[in-house]
């Protein structure tokens, strides 16, 4: 049975988002469990998560998941907009509230380090070799 798609396809966070996660080496997009999933080998970044909460699931719609490293991922989960995502959360990856006023720069660079984590030696350095 499919999961129910969990976005709205004319969210301009979510065209931001794409934006910026497609810029990297061979990456593309899938549905992934209702929602916009970034990937190359593996999935670096989703877009909308969840929290659970007395067993009840609140929804973070307009957010990033991205797996970090751990010393990010602990300075991360001090900051108000983040949190733990159900089922990921385990598994290192923290989620980010995005808004209309959220910094795009700090969003690109979090993609880049889930990306980094998870995209494998030669895709890093096809996006090395793009560094002036």
């Amino acid at each position: 049975m499919p999961h129910p798609t969990m976005f709205d396809e004319a969210d301009p966070l979510l065209s931001r988002l794409r934006t910026l996660a497609l810029g990297f080496p061979d990456a593309a997009e899938k549905i992934s469990h209702g929602r916009p999933a970034f990937y190359t080998a593996r999935v670096f970044a989703y877009y909308g998560g969840s929290v659970k909460v007395d067993g009840v699931n609140q929804q973070h719609e307009q957010s990033v998941i991205v797996l970090v490293d751990p010393e990010e991922r602990a300075a991360l989960l001090g900051d108000d907009r983040c949190f733990v995502p159900a089922y990921l959360g385990a598994y290192g990856w923290v989620g980010v509230d995005l808004t209309d006023d959220v910094g795009w720069d700090e969003v690109g660079e979090l993609l880049e380090a889930s990306y980094r984590r998870t995209a494998g030696a030669r895709r890093i350095a096809l996006l090395d070799s793009r560094r002036p």
